[in-house]
């Protein structure tokens, strides 16, 4: 699967992603590659988008395709040093915007399972400036082996505020023995899901379909700005 279009309002673009070559996942977590993926085609422009405004990711676009595989989702902003086109993503300039874990009623499942679409706003407190956007889902189906499926995006915030969020590095922003991507997600059945690196400072916490209720029939509104 692979997270191949930026969408900003009501328009979208697929040359602000620095798109995978295939689908494969990032299994190590602990190099490079889990920042924006791997054998990477360069994008090729930088998409302007206003604080407090929404933005998302699509997966496949132009294909039936949804998450495929049960786990969590998380969007990340990550402010280059200058020019997002030559920042490869390296240093302590990471933020979380948003994450999708799991609900428990009527049953176990995790909240991104056999969606397209995410979206999340830009905190109305970030800085202007030029971010890499990143998207992760982490499938949990192979117990003790999560594999990532990541896409960044090339954008350029206005209007921006003065917040100051908690920068963590990618790596280093997870462990692989970290809980929430340890989990046997068959037997015993949990009861109860923490995310993997909880709650930064601007992060907003999706506990319920907030953005992925209806994707037929409220998409207008779900990519009004």
């Amino acid at each position: 699967d692979i997270f191949d279009t930026l969408i900003v309002g009501s328009k979208t673009s697929t040359g602000a992603i620095r798109r995978p070559r295939d689908n494969a996942p990032v299994h190590d977590v602990n190099s490079d590659k889990i920042r924006c993926n791997q054998d990477l085609i360069a994008a090729t422009e930088v998409v302007s988008v206003t604080a407090g405004s929404r933005v998302g990711f699509s997966l496949d676009t132009g294909t039936a395709k949804t998450v495929f595989h049960q786990g969590p989702a998380a969007m990340y902003l990550g402010k280059a040093p200058g020019d997002v086109r030559k920042w490869d993503g390296s240093g302590a300039s990471w933020f979380k915007i948003a994450h999708w874990g799991a609900v428990f009623q009527p049953k176990f499942t995790f909240i991104a399972f056999a969606e397209k679409e995410f979206y999340a706003d830009i905190p109305a407190s970030v800085p202007s400036g030029e971010y890499l956007l990143r998207i992760e889902h982490v499938g949990l189906h192979l117990t003790g082996q999560p594999e990532f499926f990541i896409s960044c995006a090339q954008i350029k915030i206005t209007s921006g505020g003065t917040g100051t969020p908690s920068y963590v590095s990618i790596p280093g922003y997870v462990s692989k023995t970290d809980p929430g991507l340890m989990v046997d997600i068959y037997w015993p059945v949990p009861t109860s899901y923490t995310v993997s690196l909880q709650d930064p400072t601007l992060c907003k916490k999706l506990t319920s379909r907030r953005y992925l209720d209806q994707p037929h029939t409220e998409v207008k509104l779900r990519r009004a700005a």
